[in-house]
């Protein structure tokens, strides 16, 4: 038997070292490192990735298009994954605490054993009794639905090799082992070794897996980022746990887009799908406010309107406060910064706050021209008719607006939720059999800040 010996390894990027050191040198993580064992008490071969008697063959004679899907029974979700789950693929959902990922994965895998099939549900955290007092409460309680409490993989792996599943689920990754390895479970080797092993099972098996992961304090996944590599699918869960609803969003899918996003609702009886969405976010929309103003972008293949609010207070530090909330803080100091040149405002002595109602994360430059316009509407006290008017634009350098992408679908979403005015780019040509709503086309920021002086 060979001598133990001991490395350290740090937890976030998986960088090893024969010592401790405090500050990671791959990824500039402190107190990241820990220690774990490299001799092991039996010799053990590591398991391969795919298993399976593929032989190499010319890209033209590969069948595509054949990938089947399960339908999830849960619209929203098939909508993030692209179709439903694709057989044999690995999906890695994520999530801060109490944000909703026991009660999704318990949902969908209650859905898919009462169509399908029988699903394993492998619980790490959770006993059978806790899991079944949560199918009560959801009402999830398929009859070809299994639960077991069971942190070894290899003894899950014979679980499955026994029942045969369809589906399986496991909660989750962080708690699971080998015993060939002598690290902790979470570990970079234990988190390694153990989806490994997953993806031969999932892969050589044609079953899809749901894997649940926990997120560090600063909302990032846990664990080494070859975790992310290996999965085919990556689900993060966004939102307020203490508001109602949720937003499911797809970081990684190898057989959809990463830009749609599933809504949801967190009731008594679970997660509630909300198939229209504006509605959702315009819910306490008040008209006649300053600072406030409604903006269309678009998200996969749909287009949402959402509400934008601005506060500009004074401040009597030495460095005023920019604090975004759904959009990036880059693109707002961009936007206060054309705002100071261009328009004239004097910024620098002026706390200024940007937030999107509901919790929706922005992603595009769609929503320029609306931060800019609740910013000006808060430091000038004027009120904007937020219930008739929309606006959309991405602000250049120079003070231009430049044209956005899917108008005439966002124009029609706005119709549609009751609007009769938006203001948009001049560039912007609205298609044939558009929209019929009044637009006013301007072609700088000032051009449509003008229209805000009634």
């Amino acid at each position: 038997m060979s001598k133990i010996k001991s490395k350290f390894v740090c937890q976030e990027c998986g960088y090893e070292s024969i010592r401790w050191l405090g500050k990671c040198p791959g990824c500039d993580s402190w107190n990241s490192m820990e220690e774990e064992l490299t001799g092991v008490k039996v010799e053990f071969k590591r398991s391969p990735t795919i298993v399976n008697q593929s032989k190499p063959q010319p890209i033209k004679n590969v069948k595509s298009g054949a990938y089947e899907r399960y339908d999830t029974q849960i619209g929203e979700l098939n909508r993030v994954l692209g179709g439903g789950l694709v057989k044999g693929s690995l999906i890695l959902v994520s999530g801060e605490p109490g944000i909703g990922k026991s009660t999704l994965i318990l949902q969908v895998g209650s859905a898919v054993a009462d169509k399908y099939g029988r699903t394993l549900y492998v619980s790490g955290e959770e006993s059978e009794e806790q899991i079944k007092m949560r199918g009560e409460r959801l009402n999830s309680l398929s009859d070809n639905l299994y639960i077991v409490s069971e942190t070894n993989v290899d003894v899950i792996e014979k679980y499955i090799e026994e029942y045969e599943p369809v589906f399986v689920i496991i909660d989750s990754i962080q708690t699971l082992f080998k015993e060939d390895l002598s690290s902790a479970p979470g570990s970079v080797s234990q988190v390694k070794e153990c989806s490994n092993n997953l993806m031969r099972i999932g892969k050589s098996k044609n079953i899809p897996m749901f894997i649940v992961a926990h997120v560090t304090k600063q909302g990032e996944l846990a664990g080494p980022r070859v975790l992310e590599h290996m999965v085919d699918t990556v689900l993060h869960f966004e939102g307020d746990r203490t508001q109602e609803f949720r937003i499911l969003r797809a970081l990684k899918n190898r057989f959809g887009t990463t830009s749609e996003i599933g809504v949801f609702e967190m009731r008594e009886e679970g997660l509630i799908e909300i198939s229209n969405p504006s509605a959702i976010f315009l819910e306490s929309l008040t008209p006649e406010t300053e600072g406030a103003i409604v903006i269309a972008t678009f998200e996969g293949t749909r287009p949402l309107l959402v509400e934008i609010q601005a506060l500009v207070t004074p401040t009597n530090a030495g460095f005023p406060r920019r604090t975004a909330i759904g959009i990036d803080l880059n693109r707002l100091n961009l936007i206060i910064a054309v705002l100071e040149k261009k328009i004239g405002l004097s910024l620098m002595n002026k706390d200024i706050y940007v937030n999107v109602v509901g919790g929706l994360k922005l992603e595009g430059t769609s929503a320029d021209l609306g931060v800019a316009m609740a910013i000006y509407s808060s430091i000038r006290g004027i009120s904007i008719q937020s219930k008739e008017m929309i606006a959309m634009g991405e602000i250049s350098l120079t003070g231009e607006l430049r044209p956005v992408n899917h108008l005439d679908k966002m124009m029609k979403e706005a119709e549609k939720m009751g609007f009769t005015n938006c203001i948009i780019p001049r560039k912007n040509k609205p298609g044939p059999g558009g929209s019929s709503m009044g637009c006013r086309g301007v072609n700088t920021l000032k051009e449509a800040l003008d229209l805000l002086i009634f």
